[in-house]
């Protein structure tokens, strides 16, 4: 089994223990990965951007930022679960989609989006 079938496994395992079922339906788990990414967001909040990486990496906020990005997956995972979605081959998909949409010869280094076509 690889590491993301047994987190999954643990997941269906710590819902079910604690009948949580009931309350994960995909606007529920939806809205929880959105709160989960703003608790996230606000971690960074008054962090100024050429100090985020250090932010990230080092003192007092790291604990915080891993916990929140912690929450994000795992409601990720519950949403990807209860919808039937694998999260891998989801992303890699939207990789691809990217790949083509924003073509490395034409966005590198530019932070604006390309007319699309």
């Amino acid at each position: 089994m690889d590491e993301l079938q047994e987190l999954l496994a643990q997941l269906r395992q710590f819902v079910a223990e604690r009948d949580w079922q009931q309350f994960h339906d995909p606007k529920n788990l939806a809205m929880l990965l959105a709160s989960e990414a703003g608790e996230l967001l606000a971690e960074y909040r008054w962090v100024a951007n050429d100090q985020a990486d250090t932010a990230s990496r080092n003192g007092e906020r790291r604990p915080r930022i891993l916990s929140e990005i912690g929450d994000v997956g795992l409601a990720l995972l519950l949403l990807c679960e209860r919808i039937g979605a694998d999260p891998v081959a989801v992303m890699r998909a939207k990789l691809e989609i990217n790949r083509a949409r924003y073509p490395a010869d034409v966005v590198r280094g530019k932070s604006d989006r390309p007319a699309l076509k």
